[in-house]
C-alpha cells in the first residue's frame, strides 16, 4: 500500500499464535484492548489471555475458520467479553500452520452523523453487498453478505478485507477499493476464492464510489456476483477439451497414462495412480469383469507440486494384486466409479487391507479418494485412483461425472496404444522371423546387417539378404516395401522370397528386377480386388559378385545406390542407373558392372538410414560416408557407428536396413581352366590333368567323385553342346566345384532312365555324389555346375 494509505491499524485488535499456542505478533489495536504491551505479551501462551474458567489453550478448531465470543484477561485485572475472528494460515512452506485473530474496535465511535454511508439502502438488493468506509474498513454489509461470509453482520463491521476473509487476497481487493477511493471510478473483478471454511465460491464484484451531497467521495461500495457454478462448469469444460488435446499425443500406453495423471493433478485430485490390467499371453485382455483379487500393473502415478514420487507405495512398473476391499479392486468389480472419504468411514474400510498404504494416507492427509475404471469398447483396461489432501474440499458430484468423461477419453486412448503395440509387436516378430536370423558364411564375403523398426508408424517392409550363389558368388539384397504393419511385413516376405527363388535360377540382375516388378503388379491387382488400395510398390536393390574375378554386378529399382569404400580410399557412391520403383510395370531395367578389390567395403541400405526432417539427403550422405571412412576390422562397429552417427537417440521415424559387406577375392592358384576340344576321345587326357591338378591341392578324398562328375560333365557338353566348351574348377576350404561351360543356351534336365536304356543315368548319378548341382545362363550360353563337399582342406 502506498504512504497515503488512509487504512487505520490501531482500529482493529490483531494478534498471530503459531503452532505451540504461543503468541507471535501483537499490534497496537490488540494493545488499545486489552492493555498488554507487546513486549509483555510476545512469545506467551495465547491461552494466559483467556479468562475462562478451565481454558488451556490445547483446543485447535478443525476448521480453516472460527468466531465466537471470549472473555479475555485485561492488563489492569479485569475481564472483557469480545467477539473473534480467527483464521487458519497456512504456511506449507515456511513451517507449521498459524492462526490470525481479530476483532474491530468499536467501529461506530469515530462515526460522524452526517455519514452518507448511512444513507445507502442494503436490504433490498438481491446482490452480497459490502461498504467501506473511506478508512476501507466494512462499515455494514447486507444480509445476503452475511450469508456467503457466514459471519453476523453486526460483528464484521470496522474489520479490513484481510481480516474478514483470513487471505492474502484481501491485499489485492484492498489495493483495488483504495484505487476507487482515490479516484472515483468505479471497476470490476473477478475473484475466485474460498470463502467460508471449505467452500469454494467464485465472484464477480463490481466496485464503485459513494459520494456525499458535495460529489465527495466518501466511501466505495462492493455489489458481489455468486458465479461459482458457471465458473466450476467452465473449469470443467475447459478440462475436457485439454483432455482431449493432451491426451493420446502417442502410441504408447505408458506414456498415454502419464498423460491422464498429468491432466488430473492438480484440476481434479493431489495424487493420481492409473494401474492397467496385464494382458494375456496373445496380448489380449481377459473378457468380463475381472475376478479378485487383481492383479495391475502401476503405469503411471502423479503427485501435486512433484515428479511423480511421493504418495505411491507402487512403482511404476510394479505389479501388486489387490483383494476385494480394496479401492482398485472394489471399482473394477462394480464396474463403476466409487467415492470414499474419510466422513462417511468408507476410506478406513479400504484401507484396511494394506496397513503399510494406511500409513502413507495418514501421513499425507489424504482425505477422499475416487476409484474409476478405465472402460473402452466393451473391455476393462484398468482403474484410476485420485485422491485429495491439499484441497480440502471431497468429490462433488460434478467432479465424478468430470472425471470419468476425462477417464473415457483417456481409455479410448490408451485401448488405441495397446491395440497398437500388439500389432506392432505381431508385425515386428512376422517381420524377424522372414528376415535372415544369421547371415551365411561365404568365401566371396563377410557381411553384417541392423534392422531397426520406425519408432512411431510401426514395423515396416524393410529387409535385407546374402544369398550364396553357384560358382563361389553371392547376392547381396536389400529392399523397401511402402507402408508400415503387417501388411507391409507380409508383403515383405513374399518379396524376398521371390528373390531368393529368382536368384536360384542364376538371373542376371536386371532380369531378376524386371520379374520382380511382374510380381509387385500382380501383389497390387490382388490388393485392389480385397476392396482396398491396390498400391503397393517396394525399391530394391540386387548386387552379385564373384570372388574369382572379382566384379560385381548390380542392378536397382528406385533404390539408393550403395556405397563403396576400397582398401586405402575414401568412400565413393556407386553410379547406378535409377530404374522405376518396383509395381508400375513395363519399364527396363540396367545393370552396371564394377571391380571390387579384395577387402572393399559396401554398404547397401534404405532410405530411412539417410532422410530425415533434420537435414537434408547430400548431408545425410556426407555423414554416410564419413562413418564408413573410419576404420575399423569388425563390420559390426561398423553398422553401429554408421547407425549411431545418422539416427537420432529417440528412434527413427522409418524403418532401418543396412548391410555391410566386405568383399574377399580367390586366389588364383584356386582356380583351375581347360579348354575342351570337339573330340570325345580326348575326354580322358583331361580327366588326367584333372585328377593331377587335384593331387596338387592335396584334394584326394575327392578324386574319385570329381573325376566321375567332370568326366560325365565334359562328355554332355560335347555330345550336347556348341563349342568351345570350357571346364573350370574351383575349390575353398570345404568345397570343390566343377563347372563346365558351352555357347549352348538349351539346360539339361534330370530323367529316370528304365532299365534297358543306354543313356540317362549321368546327370542322376552326379545328383547323388554331390552336394548339389544346376545349370545357370550367361551371356554367352549355359553353365552346369556341381559342387563337391570336402572334409577339410589339408
Amino acid at each position: 500500500m502506498s504512504p497515503d494509505h488512509p487504512v487505520d491499524e490501531a482500529m482493529t485488535a490483531r494478534a498471530v499464535i503459531d503452532a505451540d499456542g504461543l503468541l507471535v505478533e501483537w499490534n497496537a489495536g490488540a494493545e488499545r484492548l486489552l492493555g498488554h504491551s507487546a513486549a509483555e505479551v510476545l512469545g506467551r501462551p495465547a491461552a494466559n489471555l483467556l479468562a475462562d474458567a478451565g481454558a488451556d489453550g490445547t483446543a485447535v478448531p478443525d476448521r480453516d475458520r472460527w468466531d465466537g465470543v471470549v472473555t479475555l484477561r485485561r492488563r489492569d485485572g479485569g475481564t472483557l467479553p469480545v467477539w473473534v475472528l480467527a483464521h487458519r494460515l497456512r504456511c506449507p512452506q515456511e513451517g507449521p500452520d498459524r492462526w490470525l485473530v481479530v476483532t474491530p474496535l468499536d467501529p461506530d465511535g469515530t462515526r460522524a452523523h452526517d455519514d452518507p454511508l448511512d444513507d445507502v439502502s442494503l436490504l433490498d438488493s438481491p446482490c452480497a453487498m459490502v461498504i467501506y468506509d473511506e478508512r476501507l474498513r466494512v462499515h455494514s454489509v447486507n444480509s445476503v453478505m452475511a450469508e456467503v461470509l457466514d459471519l453476523p453482520a453486526e460483528n464484521v463491521r470496522g474489520l479490513r478485507t484481510h481480516e474478514m476473509t483470513g487471505m492474502a487476497l484481501g491485499n489485492d481487493l484492498e489495493g483495488r477499493l483504495h484505487h476507487v477511493l482515490t479516484t472515483g471510478r468505479g471497476t470490476a473483478v473477478r475473484t475466485y476464492v474460498p470463502v467460508g471454511g471449505d467452500r469454494t465460491l467464485s465472484w464477480l464484484a463490481r466496485i464503485a464510489p459513494i459520494r456525499d451531497t458535495l460529489g465527495r467521495v466518501r466511501g466505495v461500495s462492493v455489489a458481489a456476483h455468486d458465479f461459482t457454478e458457471q465458473h466450476q462448469a467452465q473449469k470443467r469444460l475447459q478440462l475436457v477439451n485439454e483432455a482431449s488435446v493432451r491426451i493420446g499425443t502417442t502410441l504408447d500406453v505408458t506414456t498415454t497414462a502419464q498423460e491422464l495423471a498429468d491432466i488430473c493433478v492438480p484440476a481434479l485430485a493431489d495424487f493420481v495412480s492409473v494401474d492397467l490390467l496385464d494382458p494375456a499371453e496373445h496380448g489380449e485382455l481377459p473378457e468380463g469383469r475381472p475376478v479378485a483379487p487383481i492383479g495391475l500393473r502401476r503405469t503411471a502415478h502423479k503427485i501435486i507440486d512433484s515428479d511423480g514420487g511421493g504418495v505411491g507405495v507402487v512403482k511404476p512398473g510394479q505389479l501388486d494384486h489387490y483383494p476385494a476391499t480394496s479401492p482398485q479392486a472394489d471399482a473394477l468389480l462394480a464396474g463403476h466409479t466409487i467415492v470414499a472419504s474419510d466422513t462417511t468411514g468408507d476410506l478406513d474400510q479400504w484401507l484396511s487391507w494394506d496397513p503399510q498404504r494406511a500409513d502413507r494416507i495418514k501421513e499425507y492427509g489424504i482425505h477422499t479418494s475416487m476409484s474409476v475404471p478405465i472402460q473402452a469398447r466393451g473391455t476393462t483396461l484398468g482403474v484410476a485412483v485420485l485422491s485429495r489432501f491439499a484441497n480440502r474440499q471431497a468429490f462433488s458430484p460434478d467432479d465424478v461425472l468430470l472425471a470419468e468423461e476425462v477417464t473415457a477419453r483417456a481409455a479410448v486412448c490408451i485401448d488405441n496404444a495397446r491395440r497398437y503395440s500388439r500389432e506392432r509387436e505381431t508385425a515386428l516378430a512376422l517381420q524377424r522371423s522372414l528376415l535372415p536370423r544369421s547371415l551365411p558364411s561365404t568365401a566371396a564375403l563377410e557381411a553384417a546387417s541392423r534392422y531397426l523398426p520406425a519408432a512411431r508408424s510401426g514395423v515396416g517392409g524393410d529387409w535385407f539378404d546374402v544369398i550364396p550363389l553357384s560358382g563361389m558368388r553371392v547376392a547381396m539384397v536389400v529392399g523397401d516395401v511402402v507402408g508400415h504393419g503387417i501388411q507391409a511385413s507380409a508383403t515383405m516376405g513374399r518379396l524376398r522370397t521371390a528373390v531368393r527363388t529368382l536368384a536360384d535360377i542364376d538371373l542376371a540382375p536386371d532380369e531378376l528386377l524386371t520379374h520382380l516388378d511382374d510380381l509387385v503388379v500382380r501383389l497390387s491387382e490382388e490388393a485392389g480386388t480385397d476392396g482396398v488400395s491396390g498400391e503397393v510398390g517396394a525399391t530394391c536393390l540386387y548386387a552379385v559378385y564373384d570372388p574369382v574375378s572379382r566384379r560385381c554386378t548390380l542392378a536397382r529399382a528406385g533404390h539408393p545406390s550403395p556405397v563403396m569404400v576400397p582398401p586405402g580410399a575414401g568412400p565413393v557412391e556407386i553410379d547406378l542407373p535409377a530404374g522405376p520403383p518396383l509395381g508400375l510395370g513395363g519399364l527396363p531395367f540396367e545393370s552396371a558392372e564394377v571391380e571390387l578389390r579384395e577387402g572393399t567395403v559396401l554398404a547397401l541400405y534404405t532410405d530411412g538410414l539417410i532422410e530425415t526432417r533434420e537435414r537434408d539427403i547430400d548431408a545425410s550422405h556426407a555423414l554416410l560416408c564419413q562413418a564408413l571412412a573410419a576404420s575399423s576390422n569388425s563390420l559390426d562397429e561398423t553398422c553401429d557407428r554408421v547407425l549411431h552417427t545418422l539416427l537420432p537417440p529417440g528412434g527413427v521415424a522409418d524403418d532401418v536396413a543396412l548391410l555391410v559387406a566386405r568383399t574377399q577375392g580367390l586366389p588364383a592358384s584356386r582356380v583351375a581352366t581347360w579348354d575342351i576340344p570337339s573330340d570325345p576321345a580326348l575326354v580322358a587326357p583331361i580327366r588326367k590333368q584333372v585328377v593331377e591338378q587335384i593331387e596338387r591341392w592335396n584334394l584326394t578324398e575327392a578324386t574319385f567323385t570329381a573325376e566321375l562328375v567332370v568326366s560325365e560333365l565334359v562328355t554332355n557338353a560335347i555330345r550336347y553342346g556348341t563349342h568351345p566348351i570350357r571346364l573350370r574348377l574351383i575349390h575353398d576350404a570345404t568345397t570343390l566345384i566343377c563347372e563346365v561351360s558351352d555357347t549352348s543356351h538349351t539346360a539339361p534336365h534330370l530323367r529316370r532312365a528304365k532299365t534297358y536304356d543306354e543313356g540317362g543315368r549321368g546327370l542322376l548319378l552326379v545328383a547323388q555324389l554331390t552336394q548339389r548341382w544346376g545349370s545357370r545362363h550367361t551371356a554367352d550360353g549355359k553353365t552346369i555346375w556341381a559342387e563337391i563337399g570336402l572334409l577339410g582342406e589339408t
